[in-house]
């Protein structure tokens, strides 16, 4: 048991930080169906958090004190301008045209690409397999947007049945 810990936990230290921007993402894609300013300030918060994540990443693969500075000066410029990208989806002017899907999916397609784009300059290949599956979840997303009320159905109905037939086992089997 004590062999398994220190692997499992050297797993979750090396691997939490690219399990986080992921759940981070799927949050601000959620977040993203409701208007207002946390929307706004969540994905704002999210590009420097996501900039730090790559830069530590990609810290261990340089040796020198330049090649730390070119990473950190690279990575701040990275993100500002997504950053910038960001705020121009949020101009009133923009969310007034585009709806609130739209601009979730486009935020989502935003940050995989500045994800991976992130994790190249990082030297960091989990930064770019973030990237990557940001990418491939856009279709998913878009279809779970375009089916919610199917997949709500579906999921009251699998629930439903359920339901009967656990009742009509207890009412066989004598179960109060």
């Amino acid at each position: 048991m004590t062999n398994d810990s220190p692997g499992a936990r050297h797993w979750l230290l090396r691997d939490l930080p690219y399990a986080a921007m992921l759940a981070l993402a799927v949050g601000g894609i959620v977040l993203t169906s409701f208007r207002g300013p946390t929307t706004y300030y969540y994905w704002m918060a999210l590009a420097p958090l996501y900039g730090l994540i790559c830069i530590i990443s990609g810290w261990r693969h340089l040796d020198t004190g330049a090649g730390h500075m070119q990473l950190a000066v690279t990575q701040a410029l990275h993100w500002f301008a997504f950053v910038a990208a960001m705020w121009l989806m949020f101009l009133p002017e923009v969310r007034g045209v585009v709806n609130d899907n739209a601009t979730s999916l486009t935020l989502l397609i935003m940050l995989a690409l500045g994800t991976f784009v992130a994790g190249v300059h990082a030297r960091a290949w989990r930064i770019c397999a973030v990237g990557v599956f940001l990418a491939a979840a856009v279709p998913a997303v878009a279809w779970i947007q375009e089916s919610a009320m199917l997949l709500l159905v579906g999921a009251l109905l699998l629930l439903a049945v359920g339901l009967a037939f656990w009742w009509m086992w207890r009412r066989e089997s004598g179960r109060p």
